[in-house]
């Protein structure tokens, strides 16, 4: 695929430029991941990790909440996707990313080969959501982020897409902006594991800035060329 077809692709799956067909992905297959051989005997399981989440009451948001968001998509799949926390569509249904910003987000997938069906598994920062919708506090990040990094140890992704600011700052631990941190490769370290990060805006910015979203394209193909669908690393 040429660079300019790309750059059409990812337009056109994220609502940007004349409508034509995407490369028909309708054949993609829903499977089971292989599990990881060199996950630590240590590491609880990520059905154990889901129990744990749900019994939770580390902070306050387990008192508002309706439900705990563990996870969406694949276990062990070669992509994970790291959110913030979880919204009112999402506290309600019990999963991550619903609602238009998960449809942007599963459009911004598909342009890049990858599903939550087949090859992605999606998780946020918060299992519980903030009141109103509003940020997560620092205490709360602190109480919940070890969960997350569990799932990525566990689940040994080959790459990471982070979206975000405080999925972005969270894992790499830092501070500055999503716009100084995009457009280049990062790498998050769990148990000893470098493991490759793309950084970019997240859906329900973009839905809000859709004149932000001429610049995602540009992450996706940073993305794409982690060869994630080759397989877990």
């Amino acid at each position: 695929m040429t660079k300019s077809n790309s750059k059409a692709e990812l337009f056109h799956a994220m609502g940007l430029g004349p409508v034509w067909e995407l490369k028909n992905l309708a054949n993609t297959k829903a499977g089971e991941a292989v599990v990881p051989q060199a996950a630590s005997s240590d590491l609880p399981s990520l059905d154990q990790l889901r129990s744990t989440v749900a019994a939770c009451r580390a902070c306050g948001l387990c008192e508002t909440r309706t439900q705990t968001v563990f996870s969406d998509g694949v276990p062990y799949a070669p992509l994970m996707v790291v959110g913030e926390a979880p919204g009112a569509e999402e506290d309600a249904s019990g999963l991550p990313f619903v609602g238009r910003a998960g449809q942007l987000l599963d459009r911004m997938l598909t342009a890049v080969g990858a599903n939550r069906a087949s090859n992605v598994y999606i998780a946020n920062v918060l299992k519980c959501r903030p009141p109103g919708n509003r940020n997560p506090e620092v205490a709360e990040i602190e109480k919940c982020s070890p969960f997350v990094f569990q799932q990525i140890a566990v689940s040994q992704p080959k790459v990471l897409l982070l979206v975000g600011r405080f999925a972005i700052q969270t894992l790499l631990g830092s501070k500055k902006s999503v716009g100084e941190l995009r457009g280049q490769l990062h790498h998050v370290t769990v148990q000893g594991r470098d493991i490759p990060a793309v950084v970019t805006y997240h859906p329900a910015y973009l839905l809000r800035r859709p004149e932000e979203k001429a610049k995602v394209w540009d992450d996706l193909l940073l993305l794409k060329q982690q060869d994630f669908t080759q397989g877990s690393a």
